[in-house]
């Protein structure tokens, strides 16, 4: 399938080559033409639209041998007129598709006829003894009259043409993958590319940190306004009655005991919060033990799978304990799971997946996976989430922990 797939880019190519190069030649002649009139402008902008186009469906094409579509470089221009166009004309996709075009020309032409050729007479030699016996031999060389003249000699051709073919095959990947190789150089995101999409990456991540962070600290405060701190305020009002009731000689027992679990329920409201913050355990016992933990606690059978041989920073064990938390809460309530699975791997990046056998349907935009996504973008992580209807669910993320 492989080796179809190339001999089709490097057919196809010869028909792309020679019309991207044509293609190239009248629209370099139609801006430098446009440069000189007032239409200079909408002309280069829309032989850049144009180029983009046919650009990306060159990197469809180059899908067949790479197995996925070369990504667009391009970066949006956000002005118009004149500023698009200067736009346009700094991002070094533009002219890097153009050079393509050109360069296709050659490469489709020398790699697609010896793909043709090569092709055609493998498979001609192998199906020889079907259609040998009707080349006219009277003036062929005796050599030619042998081969194709008699069954042994067309049989002979047939066995030569087996044995080649693994070299055909062989080749046509091979020069397939040296013609992908230039469009991806000539036609993927560039250095420059990349880094700007890094920053705008970076800057909307940020952002949603800081309105994450936001959002926590108001839910913090509102916690501790109608939590703790009123159970606090009425267990101090309590005992501030049992001390006048002291000193009238009133029983204070029942005050005092009304006080004691006021106070009580405060304390737990308290480490409830604290627990959504940092849990503890993570600091007592590390990321393994606060997973086995979390695992012991699930009402459903957990296997758990913990290979990190070394603590991690405290904010990536809190992202991967949340996450395997929320996976599993999610998977009980939502999924209907019978049994689940925790794997977390430290390599380059530490991953962490949670599976299940539910009913999957998983809502990804949800509040709480889109506030782990955050939780993982914050941390230049990432989270992908897989719940095709009936399942199963596959929470993955990763967080990069060098050190």
């Amino acid at each position: 399938m492989r080796t179809a797939r190339s001999l089709a880019y490097l057919v196809t190519s010869l028909v792309a080559g020679a019309a991207g190069f044509l293609w190239a030649l009248v629209t370099t002649l139609v801006m430098a033409i446009g440069a000189v009139t007032a239409l200079g402008v909408p002309v280069f902008l829309g032989v850049t639209w144009l180029d983009r186009r046919l650009a990306t469906a060159e990197r469809h094409r180059a899908a067949w041998v790479l197995g996925t579509p070369i990504p667009d470089p391009y970066l949006p221009p956000a002005g118009t007129g004149r500023a698009r166009a200067r736009e346009v004309a700094a991002q070094p996709a533009t002219w890097r598709d153009m050079a393509w075009f050109v360069a296709l020309f050659p490469l489709g032409l020398g790699f697609g006829i010896i793909a043709v050729v090569t092709a055609v007479v493998t498979l001609a030699a192998v199906v020889a003894p079907a259609w040998a016996w009707s080349v006219p031999e009277r003036r062929a060389h005796p050599l030619v009259q042998q081969a194709m003249g008699t069954l042994g000699g067309r049989l002979l051709l047939a066995l030569v043409g087996i044995a080649v073919a693994p070299i055909v095959l062989w080749l046509l990947r091979t020069l397939a993958a040296a013609q992908v190789r230039v469009a991806v150089a000539l036609l993927a995101p560039g250095e420059h590319g990349r880094l700007v999409r890094r920053a705008q990456h970076l800057a909307e991540t940020r952002a949603r940190v800081v309105d994450v962070q936001a959002a926590e600290l108001r839910r913090i405060e509102r916690d501790l306004h109608d939590g703790a701190q009123a159970r606090i305020v009425a267990a101090g009002m309590t005992l501030a009655l049992a001390e006048r009731r002291a000193r009238n000689g009133s029983p204070v027992l029942d005050d005092v005991a009304t006080a004691r679990r006021q106070l009580d329920e405060a304390l737990a409201e308290l480490r409830r919060l604290v627990r959504g913050i940092h849990p503890p355990i993570l600091t007592d016992r590390g990321l393994t033990g606060a997973l086995n933990a979390l695992a012991a606690d699930c009402s459903v059978p957990v296997a758990v799978t913990v290979e990190v041989p070394e603590r991690l920073a405290p904010a990536v064990e809190s992202a991967a304990y949340f996450v395997v938390a929320e996976g599993l809460a999610n998977a009980v309530k939502h999924a209907s799971a019978t049994a689940c699975e925790v794997t977390v791997v430290r390599g380059d990046t530490l991953a962490v997946e949670v599976a299940d056998d539910g009913v999957g349907g998983a809502d990804r935009f949800g509040s709480g996976l889109d506030g782990l996504r955050r939780r993982a973008e914050a941390l230049d992580g990432t989270l992908t989430i897989s719940s095709p209807p009936g399942g199963p669910t596959r929470l993955t993320a990763e967080f990069p922990c060098a050190s």
